[in-house]
């Protein structure tokens, strides 16, 4: 019994090293195919990564926007700086957050006008400041803070200079006038040269601050100039900032939609009135009897040559040659006629046998040349000649 013991776990140690040495040289015979394996299984575990991930959108200045034109970036920067970004999707939302909040700034983009008045003036009241971005003439006239637009930033003056005394744009330097929106009223900065107006102006309340370009929050030019400082010195002052960007879900659909004598202006009432008169007035103009007609010579004078080398150019340009070629006869004819003293009631056939017999030609062979009917234009510059040919011939006789 003492000496089994020893054998049975040898016999065991050694099935195991026998097994140890078969994977090894399994896996050393099929290396690649293992490495592919493993190649193949991360590739999966990527893309199950990347599908299952939460996504962004592709909304203009949203929070969860990544591409250029997105707000993703300067979203995350005041995170990090303990600032709270609420993205509201709804109006309801953005009231529920604005309330919620702690002194909260409001950011509002809203490039369609979906908002009307009451709910406007109704997040105003509800925060402690509001940065509105690129607003609408509707919006600036109900938030009611003595700032109206002004046009838009030259060309020329693509890089602006913050020319104010407010301390964040002077702390933020320069920004990008591309593309941009001015602003009269309250404190104007970044104002091109000769104007009063500024990209960004601030009411005399501090309360509103309006801003005439996407590109100071955008991811796109985040890192341009001083555009990350002026974002987030714009809307780093409180602990809450409320994102607000209106959809089409926030548009009052209450109420029966204006009439068209609501939409139309005070004016059009008369409008009417004034085209009925236009029009009488217009029919008796221009509806009053003519004078008889006057017959006047005309005051030039056209050469016959002149008008013929006008048809004949008219005629090859519409390459009208089976009607040049009967101009070309009948003249000929006509003329012939008169040499030959054949009378104006003479055929056609009278006058070839008439020249025919003048010069003593077969008068087959004159009606052969004369009744010819050419093909292309080379030919009939050749028939012509030859008709112009039998004439002076006839003439000399």
């Amino acid at each position: 019994m003492t000496g089994a013991a020893p054998a049975s776990a040898v016999q065991g140690g050694t099935d195991a090293d026998q097994a140890s040495v078969r994977r090894t040289g399994w896996l050393r015979r099929h290396r690649a195919l293992v490495a592919w394996a493993a190649v193949v299984a991360a590739a999966l575990v990527l893309v199950l990564w990347t599908q299952l991930s939460p996504k962004g959108d592709a909304v203009p200045m949203s929070v969860h926007n990544t591409g250029p034109d997105g707000a993703r970036a300067v979203a995350q920067i005041l995170g990090r700086h303990g600032v709270a970004v609420h993205d509201a999707g709804n109006y309801g939302a953005a009231i529920a957050a604005l309330e919620a909040g702690s002194s909260p700034t409001l950011l509002l983009y809203d490039r369609n006008g979906f908002l009307d008045g009451p709910r406007l003036r109704t997040l105003a009241a509800s925060a402690q400041r509001v940065v509105v971005v690129s607003p609408r003439l509707q919006t600036l006239d109900t938030l009611d803070a003595g700032i109206r637009q002004a046009g838009v930033v030259p060309d020329a003056s693509a890089v602006l200079e913050p020319g104010c005394s407010l301390p964040d744009p002077e702390a933020a330097g320069t920004v990008s006038g591309e593309s941009g929106f001015l602003y009269d009223g309250g404190t104007t900065c970044y104002r091109p040269d000769g104007s009063s107006a500024g990209l960004l102006a601030v009411s005399s309340d501090a309360q509103l601050t309006v801003v005439g370009s996407t590109a100071v929050f955008s991811n796109g030019q985040l890192d341009s100039l001083g555009h990350a400082a002026l974002a987030i010195r714009t809307l780093g002052p409180s602990p809450d900032l409320v994102w607000y960007i209106p959809t089409l879900e926030d548009l009052d659909t209450g109420g029966s939609p204006a009439s068209l004598d609501e939409l139309a202006p005070g004016w059009a009432r008369f409008l009417g009135p004034w085209l009925a008169l236009v029009a009488l007035a217009a029919i008796a103009w221009r509806g009053r009897r003519l004078g008889p007609l006057v017959f006047e010579p005309l005051p030039v004078v056209v050469k016959a040559a002149e008008t013929a080398e006008g048809r004949a150019r008219l005629y090859q340009d519409s390459r009208a040659v089976d009607q040049a070629r009967d101009n070309l006869r009948a003249g000929t004819l006509v003329r012939l006629s008169g040499h030959l003293r054949t009378g104006p009631g003479a055929t056609a056939d009278q006058v070839i046998d008439a020249a025919a017999g003048l010069l003593g030609k077969p008068a087959r062979e004159l009606r052969e040349l004369i009744n010819e009917r050419p093909g292309t234009e080379a030919r009939l510059v050749a028939w012509s000649r030859e008709l112009d040919t039998l004439e002076k011939e006839v003439k000399s006789r």
